[in-house]
C-alpha cells in the first residue's frame, strides 16, 4: 500500500477563552480572603493598577501634556492604532468610570484599622514536624535517621502508617529487621501509636506505654478487635471465658486509649470563617448585600493614564507597554466587578427560594439544584458550582455555606418535594429520643417517616443513618446494656 501526501483545507471549531473570561473564571470561586490575595499580586505586576487609599504625587493637568490628536505627529502606520486606542480607551471609560482616578484628592485617606489581636492565631506544629524534631533527638545513626524520615513521611493525618514495612526498607536499603526496631521506637514517640500499621498495633503500643499488663484487655484488642467494634461484648466474654462485668471493666481501660493519635496535631483545628455575603430582614422582607468589608477598592492610576496619552506620541514602544498593562488592568477590574455580580445574583435567587428556611428554620427547606440556579439567572450550572464554593452566608438564623442550601429532593406523600436534609433531621431526632433499651430498627424508622410524609425506602433509611455517623439499633442496644449493667 503506497502513502500519499495531500494538503487538505477543513473547517474546526475550537472553544478558545478570551484573557478576560479566563480571569472571570479564575476569581469566581475564591472567598474574599483569598481575592485579597489575588488582588495584592496585580496590584505588585501592573503600575496602572492602585489602591484608593493610596495618594502618590500626581502632577497638575497643567503640568501634564493633553492627550494628542489621534493623527497629530504620528510615526507613520500608527494613525490608525491610534484612531482605534482612543476609540476603546472612551469605551473603557465609561464603564470604569468609578475606578478611574481624575487626580483630585481632598486629603489622606483615613490609615486603616490595625486587625484585631484577638483574631490572630499562631501556627501550631504539624504532626510530621512533631515527630521529626523528636527523631532528631533519638536516631545518630545515617541509616537510622533515613528510615525514620521514610517512616514519618509516610504517616497520615490520624497517625497511621500508610506503607508496609517492606516498602520501607526496600526505598531506605535497610534490612527489615533494622526498619521494625526503628518504627517501635516511633511508636513509643509523643503522641504515643503513632506510626502504627494498624489500630491493633496503635493501641497495643499505647498500653506499653501506660504499662497496662491486663492480659485480657491486651487479648480483647490482640485477639478481639472486630467483636469490640460490634460491641459484642457477650461474645468476646464467652472466648476469654470471662464474666460481663469484668469485660466491662477491661473496656473501660481501653476506652483510655486514643484510637487516632495523630490528630490533635493534624489540621482539623477552629478556622474563622469571613462571609462572603450577608442577608437582613428589613421591612419584613430580605435583603441581600456582598460583604466588602476588608476588600481593597482599585482604580487606574491617573499619571499612568496621562503617560499613555503623551507616549502614544512620543515613544510608540512604551505606548505598546502602557497600552497593555492599561488592557490588564481593566480586564480584572470587569472581572472584579463580574464576580461581585454573578455572586450577588446566585445569593440573591437562594435567599428567594428559601424564604421559608429563613422564616421557619429547616422545617422550611426546600430541595434545590445548581441547575435549577442557574436556569433562573441565565448562567451555566458550573458557573453556579464555581460561586458556591467555599463561601459562606450570614444570616439571621446563622452563617451558612451557600452548599447548605442545595440538596436533593424527595417525593412526600401529597406529591410535595421534601428536602433530604429536613428526612435526615427527622431521623437524627428520632434515633436521639428513641427508648435506648430498644432502639428503633430502620424498618420501624421508615415506617415512623411514611406516617409522617417522608416515604422512603428501608435501605434509604440505612444510608441517611450511615451518613449521620449512627450505628445499626443491635450494637446501640448492645452498647446501652453494657453500660447500664
Amino acid at each position: 500500500m503506497a502513502l500519499k501526501q495531500r494538503l487538505d483545507q477543513r473547517q474546526v471549531q475550537k472553544l478558545i477563552l478570551a484573557p478576560a473570561l479566563q480571569q472571570a473564571i479564575k476569581l469566581l470561586p475564591l472567598t474574599n480572603l483569598e481575592l485579597i490575595e489575588v488582588i495584592d499580586e496585580e496590584l505588585s505586576a501592573n503600575p496602572l493598577l492602585e489602591l484608593e487609599e493610596e495618594s502618590p504625587e500626581v502632577k497638575s493637568v497643567e503640568e501634564t501634556p493633553a492627550a494628542p490628536s489621534a493623527s497629530e505627529d504620528l510615526p507613520a502606520g500608527t494613525a490608525g492604532e491610534a484612531e482605534e486606542s482612543l476609540a476603546e480607551d472612551r469605551e473603557f471609560e465609561s464603564y470604569f468610570q468609578e475606578y478611574i482616578d481624575d487626580g483630585f484628592r481632598a486629603g489622606p485617606a483615613e490609615p486603616p484599622e490595625a486587625p484585631n489581636i484577638e483574631n490572630m492565631i499562631s501556627q501550631s506544629a504539624s504532626l510530621g514536624d512533631h515527630l521529626t524534631w523528636q527523631a532528631n533527638l533519638t536516631f545518630f545513626d545515617p541509616l537510622d535517621r533515613e528510615i525514620a524520615e521514610r517512616i514519618i513521611g509516610n504517616i497520615n493525618d490520624d497517625g497511621y502508617l500508610t506503607s508496609s514495612l517492606d516498602e520501607i526498607g526496600l526505598s531506605a536499603g535497610a534490612p527489615i529487621e533494622r526498619v521494625r526496631d526503628v518504627q517501635a521506637k516511633i511508636l513509643q514517640f509523643d503522641p504515643v501509636g503513632c506510626g502504627g500499621l494498624d489500630l491493633k498495633e496503635c493501641l497495643l503500643a499505647q498500653m506499653d506505654n501506660l504499662q497496662i499488663k491486663e492480659e485480657a484487655a491486651r487479648a480483647m484488642i490482640s485477639e478481639h478487635l472486630p467483636l469490640l467494634e460490634k460491641s459484642d461484648f457477650g461474645q468476646i466474654a464467652k472466648l476469654l471465658n470471662l464474666p460481663l462485668a469484668e469485660v466491662k471493666v477491661h473496656l473501660e481501660i481501653i476506652k483510655q486509649l486514643d484510637p487516632a493519635p495523630g490528630r490533635k496535631y493534624g489540621e482539623d483545628r477552629t478556622h474563622f470563617v469571613v462571609p462572603d455575603i450577608t442577608v437582613s430582614k428589613e421591612s419584613g422582607e430580605f435583603k441581600v448585600a456582598l460583604n466588602d468589608e476588608g476588600l481593597p477598592r482599585l482604580r487606574i492610576n491617573a499619571y499612568y493614564r496621562r503617560l499613555l496619552a503623551r507616549a502614544l506620541k512620543e515613544n510608540p514602544e512604551a505606548y505598546r507597554y502602557l497600552k497593555d498593562k492599561m488592557k490588564k488592568a481593566l480586564w480584572f477590574l470587569r472581572s472584579l466587578d463580574q464576580r461581585d455580580q454573578t455572586i450577588y445574583k446566585v445569593a440573591k435567587a437562594i435567599v428567594d427560594r428559601q424564604k421559608d428556611f429563613f422564616e421557619k428554620g429547616l422545617d422550611g427547606l426546600q430541595p434545590l439544584t445548581l441547575m435549577e440556579i442557574a436556569q433562573e439567572i441565565g448562567v451555566h450550572e458550573s458557573t453556579v458550582g464555581r460561586v458556591v464554593a467555599n463561601k459562606y452566608m450570614i444570616t439571621p438564623r446563622g452563617t451558612y455555606s451557600l452548599k447548605y442550601f442545595f440538596h436533593k429532593s424527595l417525593q412526600g406523600g401529597f406529591g410535595e418535594e421534601i428536602s433530604s436534609l429536613r428526612v435526615k433531621d427527622r431521623l437524627r431526632r428520632l434515633i436521639e429520643s428513641e427508648d435506648k433499651s430498644r432502639p428503633l430498627s430502620d424498618m420501624e424508622i421508615e415506617e415512623i417517616l411514611t406516617r409522617e410524609n417522608f416515604p422512603i425506602a428501608r435501605r434509604t433509611v440505612a444510608k441517611y443513618r450511615q451518613q449521620l455517623d449512627i450505628l445499626p439499633s443491635h450494637i446501640r442496644k448492645r452498647k446501652f446494656l453494657m453500660e447500664e449493667s
